[in-house]
């Protein structure tokens, strides 16, 4: 390939056996963005860790301007001109911008460190990738944003040729991701190459030159990003096409079920005298912008947030839920936002993340744990969900986020809950999988249960939902009927409330 900077050629790696990648190859371009595709555990990110000495691969090669590469570890790769910003940001929150970006490789004068030099050389580099921030701002006070450019400015100050950036954007507003993508324009025209790992197919079609997909670990093909087409793309990832992005809604709501009135949650009131009805066998959505209450609603509802006044009824019958574990008492589930903090258990491994919310259940008489029955349990989960891995016994850490977030779905449907909560529930997931997940909340809506869904994809909540919550500002802005609703109606009645503090302190 013409001006090529980054050549990977049969790349192969396995685990405990278990071949991850076979043969890849990969080309990137100087002062291109070359979007890394495929499903959860198709390799991507396996593949990256190889390029950056995270994984030693077991064959192939790697190439960068022309010579052969074959780093030790993430420092030798550093050294010579390869970065990675990887989605979950390992900084020292409690030190400046400064600290943060020199750590490990300080200048020094003398015996000391040189605070001067080191501050001009950060303010140098901000306003080579128009960052405007003060370098002496603990990393604490930044927002999530505002981190991810530090890190990416950290990564450009080891005068990178190759950038990885893997899933970039999950935690982001669309302002932000605004942002970032200034940045990724300005890198791109120092040379650099930036390899841009998501899942989000707009900002693939947005942001980037050319388009390599993976599938089970086997490099598929590279087309430019100006002629592939949303459906090619989705067929080569997955290996065959979905006519339809949502599976049909086969569920049929019946009587109402659970009852929410006037729910107002403390410190500070984020959610606001909220009130709805969810019917047994119905999928209820929750729209909204960011800092709209989505996700400070449901930890009222499963008890994690406190509650300043409102009630809840399952049934015609009034329940607290004023702590996790009565929720769950309850046949409450909830599957959290960011599940690789509050989700999942990373050193664990899969069979204990699958039996950790039902943990009563494999006590003996003795009060002794059945392991056995443990065991059953998360084999079970593992063929019903369709989970991707080598073995119960692998560390949760090791699956992709598609899979960690199957194991999730599977612990709360070994609790038999009736009411379940899923805040964003296919986020940073493959569109193979999202398919595979929406087909299961349906199945779980068709016997009966009531499923709420918060999501910030409209497409998705219009596509699987039965009615839709709009929130604006901590308020319920309206619930609309699915099938008579557009985007415009909901981002219109999301907006509805932004004054509302400001017009009542006045």
């Amino acid at each position: 390939m013409e001006d090529c900077l980054l050549k990977i050629r049969g790349i192969s790696k396995s685990f405990s056996g278990v071949p991850v990648l076979s043969k890849v190859n990969l080309d990137v371009r100087a002062g291109t963005v070359h979007a890394l595709m495929g499903e959860n555990g198709a390799g991507k990110s396996t593949l990256m860790k190889c390029l950056f000495g995270i994984y030693k691969k077991d064959e192939g090669e790697i190439f960068l301007e022309g010579k052969p590469i074959n780093f030790t570890d993430p420092k030798h790769a550093l050294e010579n001109g390869v970065s990675m910003v990887h989605q979950e940001l390992n900084q020292v929150l409690q030190r400046s911008i400064t600290d943060n970006i020199w750590l490990g490789r300080y200048p020094t004068k003398g015996p000391f460190v040189d605070e001067k030099k080191m501050k001009k050389d950060t303010i140098e580099l901000f306003k080579r990738i128009n960052i405007h921030l003060d370098p002496s701002t603990p990393l604490h006070k930044l927002s999530v944003s505002q981190r991810q450019m530090v890190e990416i400015a950290k990564a450009i100050s080891y005068d990178a040729k190759i950038i990885v950036l893997d899933e970039p954007t999950s935690s982001l507003t669309d302002k932000e991701v605004e942002l970032l993508f200034s940045i990724i324009e300005i890198i791109k025209k120092q040379g650099v190459g930036v390899i841009y790992i998501s899942h989000k197919m707009e900002e693939i079609f947005q942001i980037s030159d050319d388009i390599s997909i993976l599938r089970d670990g086997r490099y598929i093909g590279t087309e430019s990003a100006k002629t592939m087409t949303r459906e090619k793309l989705v067929s080569m990832m997955v290996g065959r096409d979905l006519e339809k992005w949502f599976p049909p809604k086969t569920n049929v709501p019946g009587d109402v079920y659970f009852s929410v009135q006037n729910l107002t949650t403390k410190y500070p009131p984020v959610v606001h005298n909220i009130s709805f009805d969810v019917r047994k066998g119905e999928i209820f959505g929750i729209a909204g912008l960011v800092g709209a209450g989505r996700t400070e609603l449901l930890d009222a509802l499963f008890g994690v947030r406190t509650r300043a006044s409102g009630t809840i009824s399952v049934n015609g019958a009034p329940v607290a839920n004023l702590t996790p574990h009565e929720s769950i008492n309850n046949r409450f589930a909830y599957l959290t936002e960011e599940r690789r903090v509050t989700g999942i258990y990373p050193m664990a491994n899969i069979t204990f993340n699958s039996t950790i919310a039902n943990i009563q259940a494999y006590k003996n008489k003795l009060g002794l744990l059945q392991d056995k029955k443990m065991d059953e349990d998360a084999d079970e989960a593992i063929k019903s969900m369709r989970i991707k891995t080598p073995s119960k016994k692998e560390p949760i850490r090791s699956l992709s986020g598609g899979n960690q977030q199957k194991v999730i779905i599977g612990r709360w449907l070994l609790t038999e809950p009736d009411i379940l909560l899923l805040d964003e529930p296919t986020r940073g997931i493959d569109v193979g999988a999202k398919f595979e997940i929406y087909q299961l909340i349906i199945k779980l809506a068709e016997s009966g249960k009531a499923v709420i869904v918060v999501s910030s994809e409209m497409p998705e909540l219009l596509g699987i939902t039965n009615r839709i919550m709009v929130m604006s500002n901590g308020y319920n802005a309206g619930i609309v009927d699915t099938d008579k609703t557009s985007q415009e109606e909901i981002f219109q009645l999301s907006t509805r409330y932004l004054n509302q503090t400001r017009e009542a302190e006045v």
